[in-house]
């Protein structure tokens, strides 16, 4: 069967309206679920449809069409260049990874299972139902204060986005206590950023230290290097210092990770860096929510030549990934008592922070956190109590 030159143009116009709407379509899609890197096939896809149809087209109407073999060649190459940027796209895309994301629900105080720990007797401090404390926190401490409220608070379930008690991260807790919608916000010390938010709103951060930690740097298991002095690390970051053969390690460059702004992490990093002017950090297209592509922090992937950074507790206790390893700082291993001894250079307090909270239970709670059942849970969390 043969088409005439109109229905053939007609067809044309039908098959091109068709696949730019199909395509249009599955790219939005792709967008919106955070996929971006599978549009090109989706192109190609589309192309290669489109390509087909119009050979079959202009076999089937009454024009005479030998088809170049360069046509199917082409064919073929652009899917090998398509399909290799793919598989180099999904190759990263899966690498293995150290992030704030965490189930903080296996944390949930009074949840059945629950890994929130228990003191053995009855809390000294029961708080009333009434006027109970909002609190809110960095992701790394929700174990710690949940086992306060699982201890204090009436016995029920408080689920991780209760404004009760919930974790917001830390940079969106301290714009939540600035803010007046936490009383208390459990975190390490705040950036440059968040003091000017607060010294903006005419609010004063009191800070109560409860507890100690280790800010620790990571690699991939299989990474020669056992550790590094604090200066090669400043010197690592600040771009000095690019292959790890510089500190003792096999010929391969150095891919250094960093965390986003304002972050516990990143603020306790900077803090540690000092003057020393910071490299760049590695950066990431991600798609938001309307579909639009930003571009923000990498979150750290584990490559064989990778280091990142991050707090112990959370390296070891939440995220527990094996294929990475901590190293020894100036010769000290980041531990509960390299911590307790202050051995390990990279110590930090963290704190129960208020802005002006007109709880009346805030101080009580404060205090008891400082007494020896709090302290206790501090311990048992995986912390280094203060006192």
């Amino acid at each position: 069967m043969k088409f005439s030159y109109a229905a053939n143009k007609f067809l044309s116009l039908l098959i091109n309206i068709v696949l730019v709407i199909l395509i249009g379509f599955f790219v939005l899609i792709t967008l919106i679920n955070g996929k971006g890197q599978y549009i090109p096939l989706i192109v190609t896809g589309g192309a290669t449809v489109y390509m087909l149809l119009k050979y079959l087209l202009i076999r089937l109407s009454d024009r005479e069409y030998h088809p170049s073999k360069f046509f199917f060649v082409g064919l073929v190459v652009l899917w090998i260049v398509v399909g290799g940027k793919l598989a180099y796209d999904t190759y990263h895309e899966n690498m293995d990874r150290v992030n704030a994301e965490v189930d903080l629900e296996q944390y949930e105080p009074n949840t059945p299972g629950t890994k929130a720990v228990s003191l053995e007797q009855k809390a000294t401090l029961q708080l009333p139902k009434d006027n109970l404390l909002r609190l809110d926190g960095a992701t790394a401490l929700y174990p710690l204060y949940s086992a306060f409220v699982q201890s204090t608070y009436p016995k029920k379930v408080y689920k991780v986005y209760d404004p009760t008690v919930r974790s917001t991260k830390t940079d969106q807790a301290y714009k939540n206590l600035i803010d007046g919608t936490a009383d208390i916000i459990f975190v390490a010390g705040p950036s440059d950023a968040q003091l000017k938010h607060a010294k903006n709103k005419g609010v004063t951060l009191n800070m109560t230290p409860i507890g100690r930690e280790a800010f620790v740097f990571f690699v991939h298991a299989n990474n020669s290097i056992e550790g590094l002095t604090s200066d090669q690390i400043r010197s690592i970051y600040s771009g000095k210092v690019v292959n790890w053969k510089e500190v003792g390690g096999k010929n391969d460059k150095i891919r250094a990770f960093q965390r986003s702004a304002d972050s516990g992490s990143q603020t306790a990093f900077e803090k540690f860096m000092g003057d020393h002017k910071l490299m760049e950090a590695p950066s990431q297209d991600v798609v938001s929510g309307m579909g639009g592509v930003i571009n923000e922090v990498a979150e750290y992937k584990n490559y064989k030549n990778a280091i990142g950074y991050t707090f112990r507790f959370f390296s070891t206790e939440m995220v527990k990934n094996e294929n990475i390893r901590l190293l020894k700082v100036d010769g000290i291993f980041p531990d509960k008592e390299s911590i307790r001894s202050e051995s390990y250079p990279i110590t930090a307090e963290f704190y129960a922070i208020t802005a002006g909270t007109t709880n009346p239970h805030a101080q009580a709670f404060i205090d008891w956190i400082l007494s020896v059942e709090g302290q206790e849970l501090v311990e048992k969390t995986g912390y280094v109590p203060i006192k």
